[in-house]
């Protein structure tokens, strides 16, 4: 028997979040009954309502259904949680979000997209081939997918499970794929991963978990897919191999997401011809907050929304702006995204806004953490400093949008970067 199926009811707590809300969609469509709840209302949760989802603002016991068969809720909701507590109370079955898709991914033929930079983009990639073949992939994607309209896609029950999985917490071993792909790895999620190794030693164990008849897609010519290539107990596909048509989108760093997502389909279906998946590649519209533009200022600035929250990222995304807008005058508002990574990184963060003419940081984004001592976003601006470049810590985002409009022309760039909801800024900028 399916853990969730026709009849059953689930409360999603978080269920505003990027992937709890796909995981909703898709237990609707098979016929299970979903309420949920989450801290504010989004656009997220308007696009729930409007498909028959019971969506609560705040959380509260009086939120919690009387018939329940189980409550999935979101790593950022904590155990004492009023709903979380009521439902142990009437031993209702807790799973987290990654356990609930663990349960779904065991159903299902899965192909599992991991890695620290580019899993969304190459998600979503696969997940167009696949529908633009016909295989009738089931996708869920860790953001909004421009093609799609969403950021799930429900498939026919034959077609494959494909899935954004997450290393945090070492989620991505709750998944059964028969494929897996690793975009890439760099140390990340300091308040779990205590070193790079650590991180690694995840990554090995899901390459193990592997079936004999799937397959590991990584990148032959970078250590770490050398590395774990060799605890694989099934084919490898080096990705690297893979040549990718021009695409929609900004920088080398898409195009290697593009031969990841290539290399997938075809380890998927052998059969699939060269030029369907090119065309699926070059016409992929790109996601929510990945580069994503917004619109223009009132003096003719350009405004851009990203999700870089990693050093990596936000020096990739940099360097790309700067290859393709070489004249434009670059100002980045950045929203540190945990104490910890801050705290981690802090040097390496400090690096990465080489390119840019202007950094505003936002006040540290502290989600699931507490504050650090001495880990501040005015700290942060200092070290940028250092390196040569202007940088300002403000109090909040009306002060963000206050330094913006000081620069604001028509030969301005805007970028919002990080993993919290600077996006507001972007969109604040581009409604005046």
């Amino acid at each position: 028997m399916q853990q969730f199926e026709k009849g059953q009811h689930v409360h999603f707590v978080g269920i505003g979040g990027i992937g709890m809300s796909a995981l909703a969609q898709l237990f609707i469509a098979r016929g299970v009954a979903v309420s949920g709840s989450d801290r504010e209302a989004s656009k997220v949760t308007e696009l729930l309502e409007g498909k028959g989802i019971r969506v609560y603002i705040g959380h509260a016991a009086t939120h919690l259904p009387e018939a329940l068969d189980s409550l999935v809720y979101s790593d950022a909701v904590p155990a004492e949680n009023p709903e979380r507590v009521l439902a142990r109370e009437r031993g209702v079955r807790e799973l987290s979000y990654f356990e609930a898709l663990g349960e779904v991914s065991k159903e299902r033929f899965t192909i599992a997209v991991a890695g620290s930079h580019g899993k969304t983009t190459t998600t979503a990639m696969l997940g167009k081939i696949l529908v633009d073949v016909g295989a009738s992939p089931t996708v869920v994607v860790g953001s909004i997918t421009k093609d799609f309209g969403s950021n799930v896609v429900l498939g026919g029950g034959e077609g494959p499970f494909v899935v954004e999985a997450c290393e945090y917490n070492d989620h991505l071993l709750k998944l059964s794929p028969h494929i897996l792909v690793v975009t890439n790895l760099e140390w990340d999620h300091t308040d779990y991963f205590k070193s790079f190794d650590q991180l690694k030693e995840t990554f090995r164990k899901a390459v193990m978990k592997l079936p004999h008849d799937g397959a590991l897609v990584v990148n032959l010519e970078t250590p770490i897919g050398l590395e774990l290539s060799l605890h694989a107990p099934c084919c490898v596909v080096n990705y690297a191999d893979m040549t990718v048509p021009e695409l929609q989108l900004l920088g080398e760093f898409n195009k290697m997401n593009a031969a990841a997502a290539k290399a997938a389909a075809l380890a998927f279906m052998p059969a699939i011809e060269d030029t369907m998946i090119n065309h699926s590649i070059s016409s992929f519209q790109g996601t929510w907050r990945r580069f994503e533009y917004k619109g223009t200022t009132p003096s003719g600035g350009l405004v851009y929304d990203d999700y870089a929250h990693h050093p990596t990222e936000v020096a990739t995304t940099i360097r790309a702006v700067r290859e393709k807008f070489p004249d434009k005058k670059l100002v980045v508002a950045f929203h540190p995204h945990l104490f910890s990574r801050t705290r981690d990184l802090m040097e390496d963060f400090s690096q990465s806004f080489t390119g840019a003419n202007e950094v505003i940081l936002a006040p540290v984004y502290a989600a699931r953490e507490t504050p650090i001592e001495g880990v501040t976003s005015d700290v942060l601006a200092e070290k940028i400093k250092t390196y040569g470049i202007n940088a300002v810590a403000v109090e909040s985002f009306e002060e963000v949008i206050a330094e913006f409009e000081k620069h604001d022309s028509n030969s301005t760039l805007f970028i919002t970067m990080g993993a919290g909801d600077i996006y507001k800024v972007a969109d604040a900028l581009t409604e005046r």
